[in-house]
């Protein structure tokens, strides 16, 4: 299957009071329908200016991104994102916030029938119908993200993109979270990059991991493929040997190749445990 996201040699500059600041330098990538991929690397190295320039928000310095054959210069609908701060507007209902998206899109494209059953449906997909005469106030985080996500899928978009979604939020509603998502792409077959510092979420979401080496001029060190069935069930995968060699890899990746300078003191010179996250 033919790639329908094309990241060429992208590189970034930034200007600053001390001169010129090169984020990134010769990113390629390319991405086929329905993968996941998760984006994880050290503080600094890039992660979100990659996600940036992928939804249009930065242009690249040098090199670029083709979606579809179509150079990729400014936000568009196509690529929807949802980030760690769910972003909905706190006068609006779950169900208006997923509205206001859905009339952007769909004017003119869907009756107000349409519309209201494709938005019923879309918080259905995340759980929160029962919920969406709430306002932001009155639900939880957890709550609050799904209603995020919900508001992206409703966008029909060819790419989603996820900034850390899931990162503010408790152990307990991520492992929900996560399950939720597995089981929207497995409907959807949705083209999903997303940013973690989680190793064990990244493992567990992913067809392939990119591991971003330390800016500045940072670039992908190492591409994973994780090679685990679908569905993927947590509790079995704990055991699982195959999952645990995986996880050993982006960790050694992280914490051995791309040992950051301050990692070096000697107050942290034990190994990291295999559930720590990425600064």
């Amino acid at each position: 299957m033919s790639a329908i996201l094309d990241i060429s040699r992208v590189g970034i500059e930034f200007p600053t009071a001390k001169g010129s600041f090169r984020a990134l330098i010769d990113v390629d990538l390319k991405i086929k329908r329905g993968e996941y991929i998760s984006l994880i690397g050290h503080s600094g190295c890039g992660k979100s200016t990659v996600l940036n320039i992928v939804a249009g928000l930065l242009q690249a310095t040098e090199g670029g991104v083709m979606l579809h054959g179509r150079e990729v210069n400014e936000p568009g609908p196509e690529r929807a994102v949802v980030f760690q701060n769910h972003s909905l507007l706190p006068w609006l209902t779950a169900y208006q916030n997923v509205e206001l998206a859905v009339k952007t899109v769909f004017k003119g494209k869907k009756s107000k029938a349409e519309m209201r059953a494709w938005i019923e449906h879309n918080l259905e997909l995340v759980h929160m119908t029962h919920a969406m005469h709430k306002r932001p106030d009155e639900i939880s985080g957890g709550m609050k993200q799904r209603v995020g996500i919900a508001r992206a899928l409703a966008m029909e978009p060819d790419i989603l993109l996820m900034d850390e979604p899931f990162g503010a939020l408790d152990a307990l509603t991520r492992a929900h979270l996560q399950d939720s998502l597995m089981d929207i792409q497995k409907e959807l077959n949705n083209t999903i990059i997303m940013i973690t510092h989680d190793v064990d979420e990244a493992v567990l979401l992913s067809d392939r991991i990119v591991m971003m080496t330390n800016g500045p001029s940072a670039t992908i060190g190492e591409i994973l493929e994780i090679d685990l069935e679908r569905p993927r069930n947590r509790l079995e995968l704990a055991d699982d040997p195959r999952y645990n060699h995986l996880r050993h890899q982006v960790l050694q990746f992280l914490y051995e190749k791309q040992k950051k300078v301050e990692d070096i003191s000697p107050a942290k010179k034990s190994k990291p445990d295999a559930n720590e996250k990425v600064a």
